[in-house]
């Protein structure tokens, strides 16, 4: 992982949830016991797999054709998989004492001297893959709806509608866990990304320097500091309050 990329960069963008298709978690939030695990893990695979192709995406409709030509630009879970960040780090962690669940995807390459407006591009880029996290999060709140008129319109499958309606009401959580968390302007995280943009020029570069120590700062407020990272997550909590509110009301 490493800070945001300029124009003449390589091109390969690595951060938590971003680029790289991080997976956090506010720790007691993705504690989960092993069946549990079964119900999250697809949940999250899809969640980063769509936050990954969403960058690409969009790179793609500014003019930067990396990630197509890559054979980045795909759904396929496969594709985006770091045996290390997706598998191995998890996996440890979850199995470690503690609550704190971390993970990357491979980066996805974008290249934005390609970009028909530098600036322009490197934001719009920047923030879709939270785009992608919201519109989730929104489908999976009317899946919750639709589920719930089908367990009383089909009682006989009651119990499979009510497992995918746990997977349903995980998939909010962790999209908009995903959202909030991208959106902390440390580099090299998207927020970051947009947040270089508003400073001035000056200040701007001192930013980029300083990004690149921004992993050492998010790995130390995650094990030192994880009450920093529920602080700043606290509007997960509210939207998620709101999706259960919408279901009510919608039921």
């Amino acid at each position: 992982m490493e800070p945001k990329d300029s124009p003449g960069a390589d091109g390969h963008r690595r951060h938590p949830g971003g680029r790289p298709g991080v997976a956090p978690g506010p720790h007691r939030a993705l504690a989960y016991p092993p069946m549990e695990l079964l119900l999250v893990l697809p949940v999250l695979l899809l969640s980063v797999v769509l936050h990954e192709y969403a960058h690409g995406w969009m790179a793609l409709r500014q003019g930067d054709r990396t990630a197509l030509d890559a054979g980045r630009l795909t759904l396929n879970p496969i594709v985006h998989i770091d045996p290390v960040g997706s598998i191995i780090v998890p996996l440890l962690l979850w199995l470690a004492p503690g609550n704190v669940l971390f993970g990357w995807a491979r980066p996805v390459p974008v290249d934005p001297r390609n970009f028909r407006n530098y600036r322009r591009g490197d934001i719009l880029v920047s923030v879709a893959g939270v785009a992608a996290n919201l519109l989730l999060a929104a489908l999976f709140t009317a899946l919750i709806i639709v589920l719930i008129h089908l367990g009383r319109v089909l009682p006989a499958a009651e119990e499979v509608f009510g497992v995918l309606r746990e997977m349903a009401q995980v998939g909010i959580w962790l999209n908009l866990i995903l959202i909030f968390f991208n959106l902390i302007p440390i580099p090299p995280l998207d927020g970051s990304h947009v947040l270089y943009h508003l400073l001035p020029a000056r200040l701007a570069l001192v930013y980029r320097e300083v990004g690149r120590y921004g992993m050492l700062v998010l790995f130390a407020i995650f094990f030192l500091a994880p009450e920093v990272i529920d602080f700043l997550l606290w509007p997960v909590s509210v939207l998620d309050g709101l999706a259960a509110a919408l279901v009510r009301l919608s039921t």
